[in-house]
């Protein structure tokens, strides 16, 4: 496996870490291995710190593919909290505000899924890597200042509910999407259409492309694996 050429490799991001953290770690592992001071890595697809899942990390000139990986097909599995919402719209802030969940039934949450099949228009996160004048949204929205985002056009090839809790109000979605959705802004859009509201609890990226989290490296197991490669092998 040539690094230095250029390579796609596929991570499992670990809960809390940053994609660029990610990229960082892989990256000093890399330049450590191949007795390099700089190598050019990047990542095709940010997973914020609280998602876990599939991150695909580029070297060399197969960073030149990261445009198109990022636009390849992606599969989710999220978990939504009923009757509450955050402004993050996940777990990194506290919940902002209760609603009633009484009326809810796994009947009434399979019909209003099937709402957002197909081309929908969805508006980011204020707590989103988005730009507004120059800026990073979610910059702006952890210093307390009003975000304003336009509605984003998107594709939502496949939903559907795989778990419902009438007790805690938790349901299960997967998720079959196009580059750019926000599944965080779908769980917020998902709660007002059942007359309520809805947050993350878990979020985890199980595919991008034909790329899989079950084939996945882990940043440890990668390491463990490096070690392995023959030195003739060592690019």
């Amino acid at each position: 496996m040539d690094f230095k050429t250029g390579t796609i490799l596929s991570f499992d991001k670990p809960l809390t870490w940053t994609s660029f953290g990610l990229v960082s770690r892989i990256r000093y592992l890399l330049c450590r291995h191949l007795g390099e001071k700089k190598l050019k890595v990047g990542h095709a697809g940010t997973l914020d710190p609280l998602a876990t899942g599939v991150l695909l990390v580029c070297t060399g000139k197969a960073t030149k593919q990261i445009d198109t990986l990022q636009g390849q097909t992606k599969e989710y599995v999220a978990t939504l909290q009923l009757g509450s919402t955050t402004p993050s719209f996940d777990l990194e802030t506290p919940v902002d505000n209760t609603y009633p969940t009484a009326h809810i039934t796994r009947e009434m949450a399979e019909e209003i899924l099937q709402r957002f099949l197909g081309r929908i228009e969805q508006i980011p996160p204020s707590f989103s890597a988005c730009k507004v004048n120059g800026k990073r949204a979610y910059d702006l929205a952890r210093r307390g200042q009003d975000v304003e985002l336009k509605p984003k056009t998107l594709v939502i090839d496949e939903i559907e509910l795989t778990d419902f809790n009438s007790e805690t109000m938790q349901m299960t979605i997967r998720v079959t999407c196009s580059k750019g959705t926000y599944i965080r802004a779908l769980a917020r859009d998902i709660g007002q259409a059942l007359g309520s509201g809805a947050h993350l609890t878990a979020l985890r990226r199980t595919r991008i492309g034909e790329y899989r989290a079950e084939q996945c490296h882990t940043p440890e197991s990668f390491e463990a694996w490096l070690g392995t490669l023959p030195k003739e092998t060592k690019q």
